[in-house]
């Protein structure tokens, strides 16, 4: 049944929070299981989706249909519709299924929402661990096994002193990205790769301090803006653009440094 066509804050975070669950239904029962995988990019490299990817975006879909069928929906496995809505769901069913296959469970589900462009809410499910990070309208949250709190980015200020996190340098190519990336990570304390959407989930619970990323699609960062900002932290383009557009991508959990980069970044 549908719902109130001009839903409050509320309604639409504990229907995030129902997409999620319906989602770890589907992901769930297939994690650490043998799965069929498909490439879709079989020109230029591995692009894996598995079926799991598909029954998840499938019921999310499927929900919003029913339940908010004047809003849009932007996902990653299929075939996407600009209806010019006032608020689209921005999913992506699993985060990381290069992880997901390995079964390694830095994977999660991404389900953003934007509302006239704009992300106003975020949340990323890992139902193997048991943990889900999400915004309020004016804080981000975490509940899992280190029990219900509310989560806050760190001060630091200077790249000598960061810990820095990205999926893949091999993901930059060559020429200005990986140079930039390079140049970056040899001045800070400790770099770690491969952990998707759970880097920025670590950088709003004050663990890491930046996460720097090349040629991401919306349904990659849209759900991730909400939960770092309203932990401290600020996302933009590496020029200081709308990272909800996607492309290059810098979050840092101080805006002080941030700001130092994007200036390292611009020249």
């Amino acid at each position: 049944m549908p719902e109130n066509t001009s839903p409050d804050f509320d309604q639409l975070l504990d229907f995030a929070h129902r997409l999620a669950d319906a989602s770890a239904g589907q992901t769930l029962p297939l994690f650490r299981q043998p799965i069929d995988i498909d490439n879709k990019d079989t020109e230029a490299g591995f692009d894996p989706v598995t079926e799991a990817d598909r029954a998840a975006e499938r019921i999310m879909r499927d929900m919003v249909a029913e339940h908010w069928p004047d809003h849009d929906f932007e996902g990653e496995e299929f075939e996407n519709h600009d209806r010019d809505a006032e608020y689209t769901w921005c999913v992506d069913p699993i985060d990381g299924t290069r992880s997901f296959i390995m079964g390694i469970p830095i994977w999660g589900t991404l389900i953003g929402l934007k509302k006239s462009g704009s992300p106003i809410m975020g949340m990323m499910s890992q139902p193997f661990t048991g943990e889900r990070y999400w915004s309020t309208e004016t804080e981000t949250r975490y509940t899992g096994p280190e029990g219900d709190r509310i989560l806050t980015t760190r001060k630091c200020s200077r790249l000598e002193d960061a810990v820095l996190a990205t999926t893949d340098p091999g993901l930059f190519g060559s020429g200005y990205a990986i140079d930039k990336f390079n140049s970056l990570a040899q001045q800070t304390r400790l770099n770690r790769y491969g952990g998707d959407c759970y880097a920025y989930c670590m950088l709003a619970a004050g663990r890491c301090d930046l996460v720097m990323e090349t040629d991401l699609k919306p349904f990659d960062i849209v759900a991730l803006i909400p939960l770092v900002e309203r932990a401290g932290g600020i996302v933009t383009t590496w020029t200081g653009g709308d990272a909800a557009i996607g492309g290059n991508i810098l979050a840092s959990g101080d805006p002080a440094l941030h700001d130092r980069l994007l200036r390292v970044l611009s020249g």
